[in-house]
């Protein structure tokens, strides 16, 4: 029986060898785009239970505390001054006394909150500033007005910083900011609504025995004392232990989060615990310090603004009535602004140029109104109020986010958001006392000083963009030199945590 050899050709193994390879690169890859798939549809479902129950309720909490802080302007018109004899700057200064407490309180606050449930924390404060709104209501002389002022920022102060880094516990980067701006919008609503309130409250003048401003104090006031009683049940705390998702829904969103470092590389951690060095660390970073002077061009132009503009309208010839309902398309402007440059910056994944953007189109609104022979055209001085608050509110929430990405571990980014915030407010100090009451309707001093402002913003702007990125090319070039394994190699998993947005593998948003 013959037997013949079975030779094999080795060109057409490796063949078959490379196309078994080939299928199962490409298989690895479908699976891998296919899981990528599976995934961003889980977050998107996941983050909309997020945002339906988180984002309303702080955009209603921040719409009643920018109320509350900024309806003195309102209170003006109302008759507080005339009630209360006030003369010269005392206004001025009842407004200036609000931000000495509320700037010198933000940072201790965000410590406290980073120990306990924001919830209660932010409840607490809720309860406490209504409280001392309504008592101002009460007042008849000018010392209770100063005392209600000054206990006003007490009680203020934590909200904001806390509400803002709550968000940077539930989003990733370049999620954050569209939700910010939601909330954050309530502020430029907030004026708004103010306007539209005091309208309608001031009518109640006389009831009771008490003035029309009284009134706005008093209403206003009780609406937080009100929410304050149920808002530390409905508002979620943190992914770890929100009750309205699931287990697994818990421990994704706590997953993708982890992975948020900007370059694809390493992990991140919001379950740190707050410490002496990460409080060092959130007070000695220069960059967050450059950033204050950014959000001054913010804060000196909006509390002048929103403290003057019913007097600045009221000035051009219009009853004081009107002056209230002028205000409103003003802030619904600002508020759409807000919205289209946050949910823009989010989608073109950078900050810096809409920040610049933003303070460019107040430029052009302060050098309007400062070339207008006031009250000669009220309408076109009218006008030029819109870019004005538009330029001023939009950059606001881009610069809290862009600050917030380049932050971690979370305490350090609690002590860091918590600084930029409160030193940055110092700028209500300022934007208080430069729109003079003698310069009405003009106000040179106040829309001169405000430019200026907005002017070094930008300027600013344009030296952290190149800090930033030159860290990022830094740490680019250290991991082509040395190799990812190398890196990692050198530390521990927790060292590498504890490092933060020190990591060689975190990049800064530009």
């Amino acid at each position: 029986m013959a037997t013949h050899d079975v030779k094999t050709d080795p060109l057409a193994d490796d063949k078959k060898i490379e196309d078994i390879e080939e299928k199962k690169t490409s298989s690895d890859a479908e699976i891998e785009a296919n899981q990528l798939e599976i995934d961003e549809k889980e977050a998107r479902r996941i983050l909309s239970k997020v945002d339906y129950r988180l984002v309303p309720v702080l955009a209603l909490l921040y719409l009643v505390a920018f109320i509350d802080r900024s309806n003195i302007g309102n209170a003006k018109v109302a008759g507080l001054t005339a009630d209360l004899h006030m003369h010269g700057l005392q206004y001025n200064t009842a407004v200036t006394l609000f931000f000495v407490p509320y700037t010198l309180l933000e940072v201790p606050s965000n410590i406290v909150l980073k120990l306990m449930r924001p919830s209660r924390w932010i409840a607490i404060l809720m309860f406490s500033w209504g409280v001392v709104m309504t008592l101002m209501g009460l007042t008849s002389s000018y010392g209770g007005l100063l005392a209600g002022r000054f206990f006003l920022g007490v009680t203020e102060s934590g909200f904001f910083p806390a509400a803002t880094f709550l968000l940077t516990l539930w989003y990733r980067r370049y999620e954050v900011q569209r939700r910010m701006a939601v909330f954050y919008v309530a502020a430029s609503l907030s004026g708004a609504f103010s306007g539209l309130l005091a309208y309608a409250i001031q009518k109640l003048e006389g009831r009771s025995g008490l003035g029309g401003w009284q009134w706005i104090f008093i209403i206003e006031g009780l609406v937080p004392v009100g929410l304050a009683t149920i808002i530390w049940k409905v508002l979620p705390d943190s992914p770890e232990t929100a009750r309205f998702l699931t287990q697994p829904e818990r421990d994704f969103l706590v997953r993708r989060l982890a992975d948020e470092t900007g370059s694809g590389r390493g992990h991140v951690t919001n379950q740190d615990k707050m410490g002496k060095k990460y409080i060092i660390a959130g007070l000695s970073d220069w960059k967050i310090w450059a950033a204050v002077v950014i959000f001054w061009g913010n804060t000196v132009g909006v509390y002048g603004f929103t403290a003057t503009v019913p007097t600045v309208i009221n000035g051009l010839g219009y009853s004081a009535a009107n002056a209230q309902l002028l205000t409103i398309p003003i802030y619904v402007f600002a508020s759409i602004v807000t919205i289209i440059f946050a949910w823009w910056s989010d989608y073109a994944k950078t900050r810096s140029p809409f920040i610049i953007a933003g303070f460019a189109i107040a430029c052009c609104g302060f050098i309007a109104q400062l070339a207008i022979p006031h009250p000669k055209y009220p309408g076109l001085t009218y006008g030029f109020l819109f870019p004005v608050a538009g330029g001023l509110y939009c950059p606001f929430i881009i610069l809290v986010s862009w600050i917030a990405n380049s932050l971690a571990p979370s305490s350090k980014r609690a002590v860091g958001m918590a600084l930029l915030i409160s030193v940055g407010n110092m700028g209500g100090i300022m934007g208080s006392n430069i729109y003079l009451e003698r310069e009405k309707p003009k106000y040179k001093t106040g829309f001169g000083v405000s430019l200026a402002m907005c002017c070094t913003a930008i300027a600013m702007t344009f030296v952290i963009r190149m800090a930033y990125k030159r860290e990022n090319t830094k740490r680019e070039a250290l991991l082509r030199e040395h190799g990812e394994e190398v890196i990692r190699a050198r530390y521990t998993e927790q060292e590498m945590l504890d490092l933060g947005d020190k990591s060689p593998f975190y990049r800064y948003t530009l």
